[in-house]
């Protein structure tokens, strides 16, 4: 069990790190000027999901969530 613990512990020190450099490279949500003039409604900002923003996104929400469920595992005294 001792050896679960460790590379759980592992796993969440690189889940860590990778989720402060994800969150780091999303942009701002404030749209700025660009929103006065209307350059909001360009090709990047109506497919989103498909942009890199977008794939940042849904790649920190799942990193969160595996982040919460390893805590909650490590924090339990099952090993």
């Amino acid at each position: 069990m001792a050896v679960v613990k460790t590379i759980l512990t592992v796993v969440f020190i690189v889940l860590s790190l990778a989720l402060t450099v994800i969150v780091l490279l999303q942009e701002g949500k404030s749209a700025g000027l660009g929103a006065i003039a209307g350059a909001a409604d360009t090709y990047w900002g109506k497919n989103k999901g498909r942009s890199m923003e977008g794939i940042l996104v849904k790649a920190t929400r799942l990193m969160v969530i595996l982040f919460l469920v390893i805590a909650a595992v490590l924090n339990t005294n099952i090993f």
